[in-house]
């Protein structure tokens, strides 16, 4: 799929253009991800589905809808052309923030774009942040707090903000948040009309293209019944916990036979928490001949249901994101994961016997843990014969129930909410130190010859992309130098 001049962008309608659009009170919405650059919090391998959720539940309420995604919308980086289209042909602004990370540049942005034109900001990071996006941004006209889809309904039919639960808005100078909205049934959400995008999704990182494989997402269950402490994804952004719920299967095969990439991720929290329905949707993508190469995150429980991932391997299933966090009973318990270290070695005795390419994640930095215990997390990797791994610092999220552990616990720090857990004895210099080991010991010339062996064997890369990946190592080594130029110039080591 083209890259369209920007020209062409202005004349092609989007979404629903109606005869009666006279009649509807925005006749032109522009939706917009304002993220440009494919670091980890924006990197281009996935579409901004959040947003696509919040424009298909536009549908046939405005006159247009254009979804723009500045990392794939080139055209549009340049800000006088994106001004120019904003203020000859748009009149609602849907912008979604989602990242800490490049925060202050997005709020910039932001601040540039033509004031006359009504602005409402949605995300995880803007219902984090409204105080400070309406101080940082005077024409921001309303943010929407959680979960948005009924609520930018309700403002596009014409309801005043007054009177809109969830909505935060400005008036006469003043900012008045009203109460909060309940959360929505995801069995009535539309699902996002992917006719609305511009180009596919590949993985590119550090400006190259990694593989030859499109990406997408789809949601068939939302919430998690666990309570990690480190976790607060099964809330939303305002506290809210998010029940576990589930689409109707009919629901998600239908969304699916609308999808042409190659790989798609299940983006709920645990693929397998009930495990009749996940043996059901297996069964049926089977029977309706989609044939995909899946993305599940899951626990290590499913391992207790062999037939589950015999049903798995059948449906396409992959590759699964699985959520260790530490080698150490230790920590296990203090975080509340619900299993013990020998638990993880039997479960993946399991794992082992089946065709997945295993990604785990972990977290270091624990409260209490040593050096010698961080650093066993590549030994305990490779003992469980993990294909890759990722670890990142403990980080203290609002409503997270370690914050008052982190608080109580001498010696032991953090700067601010999202932020990452440092002490007296490790800082952040020494904790990036650590991390860099942890990858050195894990990510050997070895594993590198495993993973590129285990992901051709599954048919993840063809050896075209092999010759890509390592032809464009010198490239993605050159980037992520720059980004620990970037990170020393702005003051924030090893963050």
């Amino acid at each position: 799929m083209g890259v369209l001049s920007l020209e062409n962008y202005i004349l092609a309608p989007r979404g629903p253009n109606r005869a009666n659009c006279q009649t509807m009170k925005y006749k032109h919405v522009m939706v917009l991800n304002p993220y440009q650059s494919d670091t980890a919090a924006s990197m281009g391998v996935f579409p901004p589905t959040g947003l696509e959720y919040i424009a298909a539940s536009m549908k046939g309420l405005v006159g247009r809808i254009s979804l723009v995604d500045l990392r794939q919308d080139r055209s549009f980086r340049n800000l006088d052309k994106l001004r120019e289209f904003i203020r000859k042909d748009v009149d609602l602004l849907c912008i979604g923030i989602m990242w800490r990370s490049k925060f202050d540049k997005i709020c910039g942005l932001i601040r540039t774009l033509p004031p006359e034109v009504t602005t409402v900001v949605g995300g995880q990071q803007a219902t984090l942040d409204v105080e400070e996006l309406f101080a940082a941004c005077p024409n921001i006209n309303m943010v929407v707090r959680g979960e948005g889809e009924e609520i930018i309904k309700q403002l596009v039919n014409g309801a005043p903000p007054s009177s809109i639960s969830g909505l935060s808005y400005r008036e006469n100078g003043k900012v008045f948040h009203n109460q909060n909205a309940p959360m929505p049934d995801i069995a009535a959400l539309a699902f996002p009309d992917r006719s609305m995008r511009r180009s596919e999704y590949h993985w590119v990182q550090n400006g190259a293209k990694l593989l030859s494989l499109s990406f997408d997402t789809i949601l068939s269950a939302r919430g998690c019944p666990y309570s990690c402490k480190f976790c607060t994804f099964s809330m939303n952004p305002l506290g809210q916990k998010r029940e576990y719920t589930e689409r109707p299967l009919e629901s998600v095969i239908e969304e699916l036979k609308t999808i042409t990439a190659d790989v798609v991720l299940f983006s709920d929290d645990n693929f397998f928490t009930n495990a009749k329905r996940g043996r059901e949707l297996c069964r049926m993508i089977v029977e309706n001949g989609i044939k995909k190469t899946f993305v599940v995150q899951a626990r290590i429980e499913v391992t207790k249901s062999p037939e589950l991932l015999d049903d798995a391997v059948k449906a396409g299933i992959k590759i699964m994101l699985v959520g260790i966090e530490s080698p150490h009973d230790r920590i296990l318990k203090q975080i509340s994961k619900g299993f013990t270290q020998l638990e993880v070695r039997d479960a993946f005795k399991v794992f082992n016997r089946y065709p997945f390419y295993i990604h785990g994640y972990f977290i270091y930095g624990n409260i209490g843990e040593t050096d010698e215990e961080m650093l066993y997390i590549a030994q305990f990797a490779r003992e469980l014969g993990l294909d890759s791994i990722s670890f990142q610092k403990l980080r203290i999220e609002k409503f997270s129930p370690l914050q008052r552990l982190v608080e109580s616990t001498p010696g032991y720090h953090y700067d601010s909410i999202g932020g990452p857990v440092y002490s007296d004895k490790y800082d952040l210099a020494a904790l990036k130190e650590i991390r860099n080991k942890i990858r050195g010991r894990f990510y050997t010339g070895a594993q590198i010859c495993h993973i590129l062996g285990k992901a051709g064997g599954l048919g993840l890369i063809s050896k075209q992309d092999a010759a890509r990946l390592v032809l464009n190592i010198p490239l993605l080594i050159y980037g992520l130098a720059a980004r620990q130029v970037e990170k020393a110039r702005m003051g924030k080591p090893g963050k």
